[in-house]
C-alpha cells in the first residue's frame, strides 16, 4: 500500500477509535473524526466507504488485538490454573497498550438509532462470549483435573470477567481512588486469589456449620 495511503487509514482510525469509546456510534460525525484525523472529510470515502465501514474496520482492529494476546494466555503447554492466571495478565496488558479498544469491547457505548452499529454491537457480544467461552473451558479442565472444585464455570466465568472489568476501569478514576499500572497487576492478582481460596478459614468455615 502507498505510504501517505496507509498514514491518512492510520490517523482515520486511532481518531475514530478514540471518539467511538467515548460516545454512542449515532452522535459521531464523519466531520469530527476527520477533523481530530487532520484529514479531509472524503478520505473517510474514499478509504472506508462510510462511516459504518470505519466503525467496522475499528471493531474488527480492536477485536483482532484481544484475540492476540488472549491467544499467548491459552497455550496448551500451560496447566488449566495456568491458563486461567495468564488471561487475568493478558487482559491488562491488552488495556494498558490499547486502552481505546479494551473500552470499545469492554464498556461499549451504545448504537442508539445507528442500524449499522446493532449489527456490529452484535458482532461484538458474539466474539466477546466466544473469548469467555475459552475460560469456561480452562474451569471446566481445572475441574476434571482435581484442581479446582466443582463450580458452575459459566457464572465464575463471568465473575471473574466482570471483575477483571470493575478492577481495570479504576485506571480511568479522575480522583485519588485511581490506581497505577502496579496497583491492578496487584489487585487482579488478589481477585484471582480471593476467587481461588476464598477469604474464611477451615476454622471460620467450621464455625458456620451446625453445632458448629
Amino acid at each position: 500500500m502507498d505510504p501517505r495511503k496507509r498514514r491518512t487509514m492510520d490517523a482515520l482510525l486511532r481518531a475514530a477509535e478514540e471518539v467511538f469509546s467515548e460516545r454512542p456510534v449515532d452522535e459521531v460525525t464523519v466531520e469530527e473524526i476527520a477533523g481530530r484525523a487532520g484529514v479531509a472529510v472524503g478520505s473517510i470515502y474514499n478509504h472506508f466507504g462510510s462511516k459504518t465501514g470505519l466503525h467496522a474496520a475499528v471493531v474488527a482492529r480492536a477485536l483482532a488485538a484481544d484475540q492476540d494476546y488472549m491467544d499467548g494466555a491459552y497455550l496448551p503447554e500451560r496447566s488449566p490454573v495456568a491458563q486461567i492466571r495468564a488471561a487475568a495478565d493478558a487482559y491488562l496488558r491488552f488495556y494498558l497498550d490499547h486502552p481505546d479498544f479494551f473500552r470499545l469491547l469492554a464498556f461499549p457505548q451504545s448504537p442508539g438509532r445507528y442500524p449499522a452499529g446493532r449489527e456490529l454491537s452484535s458482532r461484538l457480544v458474539r466474539t466477546v462470549t466466544e473469548q469467555n467461552e475459552r475460560l469456561v473451558a480452562a474451569l471446566r479442565a481445572a475441574v476434571d483435573r482435581g484442581e479446582v472444585r466443582p463450580v458452575d464455570a459459566e457464572e465464575v466465568a463471568t465473575v471473574l470477567w466482570a471483575t477483571w472489568n470493575g478492577i481495570i476501569s479504576l485506571a480511568w478514576r479522575p480522583d485519588r481512588l485511581r490506581h497505577s499500572e502496579d496497583d491492578l497487576r496487584r489487585l487482579l492478582a488478589t481477585a484471582t486469589d480471593v476467587i481461588a481460596h476464598g477469604l474464611l478459614t477451615e476454622a471460620a468455615e467450621g464455625s458456620d456449620a451446625p453445632g458448629g
